[in-house]
């Protein structure tokens, strides 16, 4: 039995899900999930690792198709409701979908391309109001393989992260007990759906654990502080772009709804950070605001969460703290020699969290393991004895090796938003024939920006050799851009001067 099974059967009349449509119990959920787990199944015995992919905005529906096709025996393939169709087409046909299910909202997006492809169409709303339901549901091992998540493709086309029940339950379990959830928490999902952020951390965990889980679709900062408001959420999990538009509309308000806000805020039992680096600047006003030290983890679709600072203890910005329980972690050089405290390395994983493969990449898969099982995330990080391990970024993307030496370009970003006149910033690696890599900055800024000062300012932040040699500086990027700026548009708006 699925752990999602027995909590709904203890908690079957407390509220469940909360959505635009309104509110649901678990006894509700789970008779939904387990109905249409038969619709699915069609009379079948069992769906046998049948991929599913669903295409469905957050809330009661999404969580009861995700649950219905892992109790039917399928492979829950989650679509991005923002995706053109190049990339659902790529996704229906790389994770080779046998079933798309979807609501009338996304209808008219998803319905040509699954008819083009030969998959099997549902939608929700055309479901029957009744169900046979002949016979059992099927019996479930901890390796059947459950679900398959996307990564982001930024070395490579997406690949399909294979997951089992086992797997998902690991992911859940752990953060339940270290995060210490009950199911006295009410949480706020404004994350999407088809990454492990919002499916494991946020909807799982809390109603794996018999909490509430409430969703905000779409996301609006004035409407998330009103949810806030009502004095029933406690916990909060976002990534730093989601903080940073609360910071602005905080801003922007009177200081009696302020002084509400925080007031709310006080009162909240955690709050997470996640998916990216959280500079420090954003870290430090939201203290400033809710009286929390936003809680820090890392982890990725591969392993699921790795690292966390501590539920309890004290936390330290810029640092994501230490393996969670079950997790093994080792940091390695390129010639694969164990580092010294201080000194970077790559991040490598084993546990009952890991993957088992990429979907039909065996030769992807067998790269990404070391000989002796270890999972290679491709991470850079140093460990600070006192404060835990600092994420250093992508060794293909986030470190520069510039004339000898490896620059973490999240570590000058941190440094820059420092600056009083800088808002945001980006750096990236710019290929040079003398230093192999130079570094490149594109800065927001709210006043101009005397470079040479900068220059000047930048050498008392930063060691000698982690100082650029030379500098490329674009500084006409609109506030109102922040929060579309990538590395990979970065090294566009570099390419087009």
């Amino acid at each position: 039995m699925l752990p999602f099974v027995s909590t709904a059967r203890q908690h079957a009349g407390k509220t469940a899900v909360i959505d635009t449509n309104g509110s649901y119990t678990y006894e509700q959920l789970l008779e939904s999930v387990q109905t249409f787990a038969h619709y699915l199944l069609q009379n079948e015995p069992d769906l046998k690792e049948t991929r599913v992919a669903y295409m469905i905005s957050s809330g009661f529906d999404y969580v009861r198709v995700q649950w219905g096709i892992w109790l039917a025996g399928g492979i829950a393939v989650p679509l991005c409701t923002d995706h053109p169709l190049p990339a659902l087409q790529y996704t229906l046909s790389d994770a080779q979908v046998e079933i798309v299910v979807t609501t009338e909202e996304y209808t008219g997006t998803i319905r040509p391309l699954a008819e083009s492809l030969n998959i099997r169409f549902l939608q929700l709303e055309e479901m029957p109001k009744r169900i046979a339901m002949k016979q059992p549901l099927p019996e479930l091992q901890a390796d059947r393989k459950a679900m398959i998540l996307y990564t982001s493709g930024t070395t490579n086309q997406p690949k399909g992260v294979v997951s089992t029940l086992n797997n998902i339950r690991s992911q859940v379990g752990v953060l339940q007990h270290f995060w210490e959830w009950t199911d006295n928490d009410h949480i706020l999902c404004v994350l999407p759906l088809h990454h492990t952020h919002g499916i494991i951390n946020v909807v799982n965990c809390s109603l794996w654990s018999g909490a509430t889980c409430e969703f905000i679709t779409p996301f609006s900062a004035k409407a998330v502080f009103q949810a806030f408001l009502k004095g029933q959420i406690n916990v909060f999990m976002a990534v730093p772009t989601i903080y940073y538009k609360l910071i602005a509309y905080f801003d922007t308000l009177s200081e009696a709804e302020q002084t509400t806000i925080s007031r709310t805020l006080k009162d909240f039992r955690l709050m997470v950070s996640g998916s990216a680096a959280l500079p420090v600047s954003v870290m430090e006003r939201w203290h400033e605001i809710s009286g929390h030290w936003l809680l820090e983890r890392y982890g990725m679709t591969e392993i699921g969460m790795a690292l966390s600072n501590p539920y309890r203890e004290e936390r330290y910005p810029g640092h994501v703290g230490l393996p969670l329980p079950g997790v093994e972690l080792r940091i390695r050089t390129e010639d694969d020699r164990e580092v010294v405290e201080g000194e970077p390395g790559e991040i490598q994983i084993k546990g009952p969290a890991v993957f088992v493969e990429y979907w039909n990449k065996p030769r992807a898969t067998a790269e990404s393991f070391t000989e002796d099982g270890w999972f290679r995330t491709g991470d850079m990080a140093q460990l600070d004895a006192q404060k835990g391990y600092r994420i250093l970024g992508r060794n293909s993307v986030d470190i520069i090796k510039s004339g000898g030496y490896k620059i973490s370009a999240l570590e000058i970003e941190e440094v820059l938003r420092r600056h009083q006149a800088i808002d945001d910033c980006a750096v990236v690696g710019i290929p040079d024939e003398e230093w192999g890599e130079i570094i490149g900055a594109a800065l927001v800024t709210t006043i101009t920006v005397d470079l040479e000062e900068l220059k000047n300012w930048l050498k008392t932040y930063l060691p000698a050799y982690r100082l650029p040699r030379r500098y490329l500086w674009l500084t006409a990027l609109p506030r109102n851009a922040m929060g579309k700026v990538t590395k990979k548009a970065v090294v566009q708006l570099f390419e087009e001067q």
